[in-house]
């Protein structure tokens, strides 16, 4: 062979595909998504991948209890041969099996596959979220996909009722990369002073926005709006609705996005809910709908603020179990920094079209985008638990019955997540939605994290409330407390 010839063949050839193509291919599987059987989405792309010889893995995606996104990259042949028959250690994550226990099983959902930019998560790869199953082969029960994925499966086949979801998932954007990690030797520098609409179009908080929104757009998201928040160096990029499992799915994506090119461009993306005392807090403003027949339900053209009693009673049922499904909503010491009233905080258990105080919003909409916004969630909470207690709690809980005496008396959330999780576990609503197993496990792994900081938060953040963080990979730090 000539050698001249040799060394101008390059050695790797995988797929990477533009962005706007991969916006098209993104917006495609969506629709066939909708369209399709799991069967016929299977047999569809494992014809797709035997035939790119240019994809080497396929990415593979689940949440623990908590909220943490794992991944695990399987080589495609190995992923193909095997995909019935898949199995990790649950016992390495923390909040799944003991280990005695150990294995546990996962199935890929065809209908969640995405095509990647490769600037973002390198050539040649797709990815794809799971199911886990237990070593009986039957949903793991601490795998709130799953249990969202069977819940919502349910309610359609049994009600009619789709439930629809998107949120407003804001971060701050920090200099140098780990400084999470960090925190306790450098604590945060923030790379912008300026605030809502304020950047520059080329400093380097738009730079951000602007290549995690690109990156998001091509991975079919259909971003609405991105833009710099109130406080200083905080971003937010909105995306269109979805089902409530695509929804969620759509969440830990975006985290994954904004912190990768954040980490490109030698930053780090945090969703603490307060990174900074002083300064308005971040949320993750969940906004939500049940459609049945194509019609969303929550609308009512003659109804108060334009909503259905449908809705109202939506509305009333969240606001009844407030106090004690906070922390599904509110999972970190430091998110109850977030809950100050002097920060536009939702901790206020009301509802409102106008109060930025109450935890729930109505906001302006009609026959088709008509919904509720439950603002007192938290960006670092489990979105697959958040979207499942709202849609239970909704539908399943108690209405809230007003004391006539007390008309004028406010109630507000947990101001520390001592009483949240005093009031989570001893909920018997809690424990009929999620399960005593998953009620006892999640406020075990919560009193683990409130028992790493002082109870009174104080006006100072303390390295402890950030380097246990549960969304901070800091493992050895994290086993030699």
């Amino acid at each position: 062979m000539d050698n001249n010839h040799a060394r101008s063949v390059p050695l790797k050839n995988f797929l990477e595909i533009p962005y706007d193509t991969l916006e098209e291919m993104n917006l495609k599987a969506k629709d066939r998504a909708e369209k399709l059987t799991p069967a016929m989405l299977e047999k569809e792309y494992r014809a797709y991948l035997l035939k790119e010889k240019r994809i080497k893995a396929v990415t593979l995606c689940f949440t623990d209890i908590e909220g943490r996104f794992h991944m695990l990259d399987y080589d495609k042949k190995f992923f193909l041969h095997s995909a019935d028959n898949l199995t990790f250690d649950g016992s390495s994550i923390r909040g799944f099996t003991e280990q005695h226990e150990s294995d546990l099983r996962i199935a890929a959902d065809w209908a969640s596959i995405r095509f990647l930019p490769s600037d973002v998560f390198g050539p040649g790869k797709v990815v794809m979220f799971v199911d886990v199953f237990g070593r009986d082969r039957k949903p793991y029960v601490s795998d709130f996909r799953a249990q969202l994925k069977l819940h919502a499966e349910a309610l359609r086949k049994k009600s009619g009722i789709t439930a629809f979801a998107a949120a407003e998932v804001e971060g701050f954007l920090v200099d140098g990369v780990n400084s999470e990690q960090e925190y306790d030797k450098k604590g945060f520098n923030l790379i912008s002073t300026g605030g809502y609409y304020h950047s520059l179009p080329l400093d380097r908080l738009r730079q951000f926005i602007d290549r995690a929104a690109e990156a998001e757009r091509a991975m079919g998201f259909k971003n609405e709006k991105d833009h710099p928040e109130v406080a200083p160096s905080q971003f937010e990029m909105n995306f269109s609705y979805a089902d409530i499992v695509r929804a969620a799915d759509n969440i830990q994506l975006y985290k994954l996005v904004c912190r990768q090119v954040a980490n490109n461009l030698g930053m780090t993306a945090t969703f603490l809910p307060k990174p900074v005392v002083g300064i308005n807090g971040s949320g993750m403003h969940t906004n939500f709908s049940l459609a049945k027949n194509g019609k969303n339900i929550f609308y009512s053209k003659n109804g108060q603020e334009g909503l259905s009693n449908i809705a109202w009673d939506f509305i009333s049922r969240i606001l009844n179990h407030a106090p004690e499904t906070c922390l599904a909503f509110n999972s970190s010491v430091n998110a109850y920094r977030r809950l100050d009233p002097h920060f536009e905080a939702p901790n206020q258990i009301k509802v409102s079209p106008i109060d930025r105080g109450a935890m729930i919003r109505i906001p302006v909409g009609n026959e088709k985008t008509t919904r509720i916004e439950v603002r007192s969630v938290a960006p670092d909470a489990n979105p697959y638990l958040v979207l499942y207690t709202i849609l239970r709690t909704g539908l399943e809980g108690k209405l809230l019955v007003k004391d006539k005496d007390k008309r004028d008396r406010v109630r507000t959330l947990p101001d520390n997540i001592g009483d949240a999780i005093k009031l989570f576990k001893s909920s018997d609503f809690v424990g009929k939605i999620l399960g005593a197993e998953n009620q006892n496990k999640y406020a075990e792994f919560k009193q683990m994290a409130a028992d790493r900081s002082p109870k009174e938060l104080g006006k100072i953040i303390k390295p402890s409330e950030i380097v246990y963080h549960h969304e901070v990979t800091n493992q050895v730090l994290w086993y030699n407390f």
